[in-house]
């Protein structure tokens, strides 16, 4: 099997010179002074498809010959994988067929028509990615057609490495570490693949969602694993197994992988739109999530990390404020055992409620057989050092059924 190669990616420079822009190695200042360390992080969120997939899928498919051109080409994606493939096929004026979900928002299906043009087909089929990867396989096969990988692709690779020849010319001093979000491996392949040849020094960081540490999982076992379920919160890093090529290159060159829970993740999110005014999708916050990991190792350090994409879908900010707050200790869910009289839930709100605790979610049913009639509640709190007095007021008078947050089984239906 063949493997990107520093040649491969200055070819790649070259190919994409006026199709993928150059963007900025932005110093962040709240991020050095917190790690006191000099901090910095790729904006591959403004290129023209808001991520980095632009370069990996243009050089695969600018680099195939007429012949191949002309037998068409497919790729599957629910996210910024197919927004590259199709700005790709516009610019290069061949047809290409995108395979999706079902469920694919709307909004994702807009973009990857606006970017596509008359260039691209879109085929929704089946309900989840693997589904749409299965069907954009069989087509490639019934018609003798180009598959665009996103990820587990010598060409497709050489084009995200060249990411790192942009690092490398936009620092006068060498990185001690470069923090790089992993999900099938392309991206931090690319990586490895110029900082191990051009500034050996740096240290490579690999990070994941903790909800699906399929690079993680694969080193520990050393061979590549495929995961039986993941939480595809982070759904721009969230796959089940990473490449072929992405292993290899990590088991050999990768200094370190870890893993930062999806509701940190949430937190950066909120943070960085809050206070530098980015929008980042999970799967381009999570290089800077995994900063806290590393703390004290970093002081008087220079510090890269990859902010990969700023996909992220508007309607999803509840779903992150909530799991922010769940992260942070700061909301709640409980069963709680009201006694079917006049007043409990005045008692409750007067009694078991501290002064800034707030109640954010309320669902109960009248059982007129029974004494006591189960609630779900979900409270917010101030501090997290409100939790254990609260708990406390509700077992001492009598309302305490249950915590949910501790029971995944049925708080995932709650969030």
């Amino acid at each position: 099997m063949s493997r990107p190669s520093i040649e491969g990616a200055l070819r790649a420079q070259s190919r994409l010179d006026g199709v993928a822009l150059l963007t900025p190695f932005q110093y962040l200042e709240r991020y050095s002074k917190a790690f006191n360390a000099q901090v910095f992080t790729k904006r591959e969120d403004l290129q023209q498809v808001r991520s980095f997939k632009i370069r990996g899928a243009y050089n695969k498919i600018v680099s195939l010959t007429a012949e191949e051109r002309q037998q068409g080409i497919v790729c599957a994606s629910a996210g910024n994988h197919a927004q590259g493939f199709a700005y790709s096929c516009n610019s290069l004026n061949i047809k290409g067929i995108v395979f999706m979900p079902l469920p694919t928002p709307k909004q994702k299906i807009e973009q990857v028509r606006m970017f596509g043009g008359a260039a691209v087909e879109i085929r929704l089929a089946g309900d989840t990615y693997d589904d749409a990867y299965t069907a954009a396989l069989l087509y490639q096969q019934e018609n003798n057609a180009i598959f665009v990988h996103p990820f587990d692709d010598v060409e497709v690779i050489e084009g995200q490495a060249t990411i790192g020849l942009e690092i490398l010319s936009q620092t006068e001093q060498a990185l001690d570490y470069l923090f790089v979000p992993v999900g099938g491996g392309g991206l931090i392949s690319g990586i490895l693949t110029v900082f191990k040849a051009r500034s050996p020094q740096t240290k490579i960081i690999g990070v994941e969602p903790e909800g699906a540490p399929s690079l993680r999982t694969s080193l520990r076992n050393k061979h590549n694993t495929r995961l039986p379920t993941i939480d595809k919160f982070v759904d721009g890093a969230a796959v089940q197994r990473v490449g072929d090529l992405c292993f290899a290159l990590c088991q050999t060159h990768l200094d370190d992988c870890i893993s930062v829970p999806e509701g940190k993740i949430c937190q950066e999110i909120l943070s960085l739109y809050n206070k530098e005014g980015i929008v980042a999708e999970p799967a381009g916050a999570i290089a800077l999530a995994a900063l806290d990991l590393y703390g004290e190792q970093l002081q008087g350090k220079r510090v890269g990390t990859l902010l990969c994409g700023g996909n992220n879908d508007i309607t999803r900010t509840p779903e992150i404020k909530e799991r922010a707050l769940l992260y942070a200790q700061l909301k709640h869910y409980f069963i709680v055992r009201f006694p079917q009289r006049a007043g409990a839930l005045k008692e409750f709100v007067s009694e078991i409620l501290g002064p800034n605790d707030d109640i954010t979610f309320f669902e109960y049913s009248k059982k007129n057989s029974r004494e006591n009639a189960p609630a779900v509640v979900g409270i917010q709190l101030k501090s997290e050092k409100d939790f254990l007095p609260l708990i406390e007021r509700m077992k001492s008078h009598g309302f305490y059924g249950d915590y949910l947050n501790e029971k995944p089984d049925l708080f995932q239906y709650l969030i």
